[in-house]
């Protein structure tokens, strides 16, 4: 039994060292057939790289020299305009347009070859070709360059780039030798516009009139232009032919050069669109909308590879404040009622009409006139851009001066009204006491109602430390000026409103040094700096709505373009803005508020604007006559600023007529009439929505 367990034994031990054979045997096998298949490998790879780097080097570096990425934007449609109702004012119409997209390593020998072709079935507008346009593509005309180049002394030192100067130089003196065609000149234009554009960017050779043979001619032969393509364009339409003087214009040449850097650093492309005046040119960016982007990209002359990396978006939409068919109406109220006023000197009237209480604006219009020929010009942003002498419709400021300063209280107001006697000057007095036989005791509020230009005066010396006497030499502190003006500033008269339109003026400050310190007296009764109406405006609301000074705005709301044209989703929507609060107390800003309501309803026979009184809603406010000249004829600025209802103030109507020569016509207050009247029939409390 032990011999049977031994050879069992014996035989297990057996078959153990068998299997470790077989596997010691084995491993090194599997090893010899990695390293071969490793070092087969390897050979390959380094024959590749023989292959690459050494027997076909040359062509991959230039491959990757010739390979580039390029990002190629597309222009979007313009966002439109709408006023208060929804009604749109500014649109985009479509166009068939031809462009030109300018392919990586093209030369201006190959551009000018195109130029030349395409030349035969477009024709473009040549006006803007200038000399060095034309200078330009004649020499780009190889056999010409090489006939200028032998008139003109070269040396071997000459690099190509001094070469060319010497042949521009030579045209200059000779401008006969370029002499060009008007088929040469249109494709000179070609020329210019495509041998300006980026690599890979698309440019406009003509956005609109395209005419059908046009487009027919360049579809037959498109194979034999490269770049150029059959395209759309937007160009701008608008409401009525006026409308451009409120809302603006848009470029129709690429950028204009004046703003040419800064466009460009912003990303704009040479032949863009862009807003060149009021809000077109305030709103451009919102206007623009983003261009879509296109990554190219190109190996040597090929384009290999295009991703639209991002579609773009419509430019946003603009809704105004205006109620735009109640501004035609106030537009032909100026017009109806303007020549009464004896405009044969006038340069212009203007008006306009605003919420106190939020600052939008209902209405802007206005009328340039130019004396010279009689020519009247709609002209709305007047408003903003051009400041008169209002005369006394600013007197309210003046009181306003004179709480602040403490030298009037509402318990201790009254002054007598009397002709101002000072040594070396003749008399200054109010309208209605030239000698003094109508001497009289005003409160602040009567003297608002009988717009008493003695005691604003008499304010103003207060304010300069000065005790009136009859004869005395006038002695005011050195910063009288400085004073009222700084009061006058608190209400907006003199100061930039901040409406969002691009030229807005501040106005116009008199000598104030110490030889004219009498002109401080005319300047308490409105008789020397200049204002904007714009700024009456908001003088005006100021004093209606109980002391605050609002930002005026016309652009209600910013809101996305649908496909369709129509207004989408609301990206921004305006919200009063107070500049700054008048520190006055309630009581001193009442007995202002009172004196306006006497101007329209007071029963004293000197009361200024008594034909208002019957209008409803109640209207409160000032009128204004100030004494100017044009070309040293005497004329007068009638001027108006008020409120309704007086005693829940919802709008403000303020104007001015230049250098009229009738005074006593009362176009002011006829206007204002007209247009508080068409007020209340066209917008009425729709203003709360603003």
């Amino acid at each position: 039994m032990l011999h049977k367990n031994s050879n069992q034994s014996t035989r297990s031990r057996e078959r153990r060292r068998r299997r470790r054979r077989v596997k010691s045997s084995t491993l090194p096998i599997r090893l010899h057939v990695l390293l071969w298949i490793a070092g087969i490998l390897m050979v390959m790879l380094g024959a590749r790289l023989f292959y690459m780097q050494i027997l076909q080097g040359s062509y991959y570096k230039s491959a990757v020299r010739n390979s580039n990425t390029y990002t190629r934007t597309t222009n979007v449609q313009r966002g439109l305009i709408f006023d208060s109702t929804g009604s749109a004012l500014v649109t985009n119409q479509a166009h068939k347009a031809v462009t030109y997209t300018k392919s990586s390593g093209t030369s201006s020998s190959d551009v000018y070859k195109l130029a030349n072709r395409l030349s035969k079935y477009l024709t473009v507008d040549t006006d803007n070709l200038s000399t060095a346009d034309q200078e330009a593509y004649y020499l780009a005309n190889t056999k010409n360059y090489q006939a200028v180049l032998k008139k003109i002394k070269t040396s071997d030192a000459d690099s190509s780039t001094e070469q060319y100067e010497k042949a521009l130089r030579y045209l200059e003196k000779h401008p006969s030798v370029y002499k060009l065609t008007a088929s040469q000149k249109n494709s000179a234009q070609l020329y210019t516009t495509m041998n300006s554009s980026y690599t890979m960017s698309t440019t406009y050779l003509k956005k609109s009139g395209v005419t059908s043979k046009e487009i027919a001619e360049i579809g037959e032969h498109l194979s034999q232009l490269p770049g150029i393509k059959l395209s759309t364009a937007w160009t701008r339409k608008y409401a009525d032919n006026d409308i451009t003087s409120l809302t603006g214009s848009v470029s129709t040449n690429g950028l204009p050069s004046d703003q040419l850097k800064t466009l460009l650093a912003q990303g704009y492309s040479r032949n863009d669109s862009v807003g060149t005046s009021l809000l077109e040119k305030q709103y451009q960016s919102a206007l623009a909308g983003i261009k879509g982007t296109t990554k190219i990209t190109t190996n040597g002359n090929k384009v290999t590879k295009e991703k639209t990396t991002y579609a773009g978006q419509r430019g946003s939409s603009l809704v105004l404040t205006i109620n735009y068919n109640f501004q035609k109406k106030v537009q032909q109220i100026l017009s109806d009622n303007y020549s009464s006023a004896g405009n044969t000197y006038s340069t212009g009237v203007y008006a306009v009409v605003m919420n106190p209480n939020t600052g939008a604006v209902y209405a802007m219009a206005g009328i340039d006139r130019d004396p010279s020929t009689g020519k009247e010009t709609v002209d709305e942003t007047g408003a903003i851009t051009q400041a008169m002498t209002m005369g006394s419709v600013v007197k309210g400021a003046t009181l306003i001066a004179g709480f602040l300063e403490g030298v009037i209280t509402p318990s201790n107001n009254t002054l007598t009204d009397m002709p101002i006697k000072l040594a070396g000057t003749s008399a200054k007095t109010s309208w209605f006491n030239k000698t003094g036989s109508a001497n009289q005791s005003l409160t602040a509020a009567q003297a608002l109602q009988v717009s008493s230009n003695s005691y604003m005066m008499q304010i103003a010396m207060k304010i300069g430390g000065f005790t009136y006497r009859s004869g005395a030499h006038l002695a005011l502190k050195s910063n009288i000026f400085s004073k009222l003006r700084y009061y006058y500033n608190m209400v907006g008269l003199g100061t930039k409103t901040g409406i969002d339109l691009p030229g807005e003026v501040s106005g116009y400050e008199g000598s104030s040094t110490s030889s004219d310190q009498g002109k401080a007296l005319d300047l308490s009764y409105g008789n020397y700096d200049e204002y904007t109406v714009m700024q009456l405006a908001q003088y005006m609301s100021t004093i209606a709505n109980g002391g605050k000074k609002m930002k005026p705005y016309l652009v209600k709301q910013i809101r996305q373009t649908t496909s369709t044209g129509s207004l989408g989703k609301v990206e921004y929507t305006a919200h009063p803005t107070v500049q700054s609060t008048l520190p006055v107390t309630k009581s001193e800003l009442n007995i202002i508020k009172r004196g306006l309501y006497l101007v329209t309803h007071g029963t004293d026979s000197n009361t200024t604007a008594k034909s208002l009184g019957s209008e409803t809603p109640s209207i409160s406010g000032k009128t204004g006559t100030a004494e100017t000249y044009y070309n040293g004829n005497s004329t007068t600025t009638l001027s108006f600023a008020g409120y309704a209802p007086s005693d829940n103030p919802q709008v403000v109507v303020a104007l001015a007529i230049n250098g009229a020569t009738d005074d006593d016509s009362g176009a002011n207050i006829t206007m204002a009439k007209e247009i508080f009247s068409a007020y209340w029939s066209m917008v009425k409390n729709n203003s709360s929505s603003n």
